[in-house]
């Protein structure tokens, strides 16, 4: 069973009628409309501090050795770089 707490929530009018016009138009409660919004933003938080994370135990300078070292197949066919200018 899922765990959910209440907690009171005050939202400027204009606000909370953007919200009720939205919510209308998504066919979702307030309430649905409310916690599908910060589960967004709380997503958004988690996502930046993701890769935040892993840009800082990232090794650049082997990422150059691996991005100039030669070698490897070829592209296959449609996988071409675009020539610049067409």
């Amino acid at each position: 069973m899922k765990q959910t707490s209440t907690y009171p929530l005050r939202l400027p009018a204009s606000l909370k009628q953007a919200v009720t016009r939205l919510s209308k138009e998504d066919r979702t409660s307030i309430n649905q409309f409310v916690v599908t919004a910060v589960a967004e933003k709380v997503s958004a938080f988690e996502t930046a501090r993701f890769f935040t994370d892993r840009k800082a135990r990232a090794d650049f300078k082997a990422f150059d050795r691996i991005m100039k070292r030669r070698g490897g197949e070829s592209p296959r066919q449609g996988d071409e770089l675009p020539i610049r200018g067409h």
